[in-house]
């Protein structure tokens, strides 16, 4: 089983995207877009991009990409940081979080669909068993 582990998430994982792509394709929104958008919402809008990479888990030359789409969709802007020249402030525009209501209706019901059948202490067990994989993977560093 342990052998299987790494191979199940990661094809739980390109399932997800895949289907949560097909979704939003109407919408000019990938998966990675809808996600860069749910961590800048969740994460409190005015986010820097390096605080934003951090938070996402990822390199800054790839979040800037996703932010230039972002941006000339009209979803996010980017403002000038008060205490840092250099630095940009990330926002959701108006049309940005009116957006992320349908996004998150369609991401909300493909969860749904994708764990029925699946109860909450077994959520809650796969949680934790994923947030000591991801300790235990800090320790590698």
């Amino acid at each position: 089983m342990r052998d299987q582990f790494p191979f199940a998430v990661a094809r739980v994982t390109r399932r997800w995207r895949k289907l949560l792509d097909e979704r939003l394709k109407d919408l000019g929104v990938t998966q990675a877009r809808w996600t860069t958008m749910v961590y800048l919402q969740q994460g409190g809008e005015g986010l820097t991009q390096r605080e934003l990479a951090s938070l996402m888990a990822i390199e800054n030359p790839t979040l800037v990409r996703l932010l230039d789409s972002l941006e000339q969709q009209g979803l996010i802007e980017r403002r000038p940081c008060p205490n840092d020249r250099r630095a940009r402030r990330l926002y959701l525009t108006d049309d940005g979080k009116a957006f992320m209501e349908d996004l998150s209706g369609r991401a909300a019901r493909l969860r749904e669909e994708m764990l029925d059948g699946i109860g909450d202490q077994e959520i809650e067990c796969a949680i934790k068993v994923f947030h000591k994989i991801l300790e235990n993977a800090e320790k590698q560093k």
